[in-house]
């Protein structure tokens, strides 16, 4: 794979999600070794839900990480620009508000939400910087943004295993498990090419979060980011 097949239009990475969405769930457990599970409740936690609060879940997928805060008591909006991750996640919990949205150009009203959060999906969005933006515009004064996302090891050694890892290991594991091995090919090109914590923070900042900080989580990599909306 070159690096010209990073530029993917977005229908072309929706496509590849519609491709993997009925084992989605299945194949992260499977490529993380688990791990998924574990930097979702910390998202869950960082995120912080309570009871009436509204919460906009972007790249939400089939849901899965939407549940922790409707079992919060939150209004939770589940969002994906992949029409057949919100098919299977409709058939699974029909009673969430799955909403189609490009997180560029995204379908809500201005200060909205009281804290919006993307896991693992920033990095397929064509535009950071924009979508950055856009999750300024619906995020209501005093507000928050947390942003989980996987990142750079901060442990030289490490970091060449888990490149390794990536860019070897990753794509046949996929091929046994996933509906569409290719795609996570692109995945762990996208990961690797992704910036790393200051970077970030920095764009964050740049799209007029404040108080921005991150949090490393299994070594740096993944990344938990924080920022906040002046009231």
């Amino acid at each position: 794979m070159t690096r010209a097949s990073l530029d993917k239009q977005p229908h072309e990475v929706a496509s590849m999600f519609d491709d993997v969405a009925e084992r989605y769930d299945l194949t992260n457990d499977v490529l993380s070794l688990g791990q998924d599970r574990r930097w979702r409740k910390e998202v869950a936690k960082a995120v912080d839900a309570r009871p009436a609060q509204k919460i906009l879940d972007l790249a939400a997928g089939t849901g899965t990480s939407s549940m922790p805060f409707a079992r919060a008591g939150a209004y939770v909006v589940p969002c994906d620009f992949s029409q057949g991750m919100l098919r299977v996640g409709k058939r699974n919990n029909a009673w969430l508000p799955y909403t189609a949205g490009d997180a560029t150009r995204l379908p809500f009203k201005n200060d909205v939400f009281d804290a919006v959060t993307i896991s693992f999906g920033l990095r397929n969005v064509q535009d950071t910087d924009a979508a950055l933006r856009e999750m300024h515009r619906v995020t209501r004064p005093g507000g928050r943004i947390v942003i989980c996302e996987f990142s750079h090891p901060t442990w030289a050694p490490f970091r060449t295993v888990y490149t390794e890892y990536l860019m070897r290991a990753l794509p046949p594991v996929a091929r046994t498990v996933s509906s569409n091995p290719d795609a996570y090919v692109y995945l762990a090109e996208s990961i690797r090419d992704w910036p790393d914590q200051p970077a970030l923070a920095g764009r964050l900042q740049g799209a007029g979060w404040s108080k921005v900080a991150w949090r490393d989580l299994t070594g740096g990599v993944v990344a938990l980011h924080r920022g906040f909306k002046e009231s």
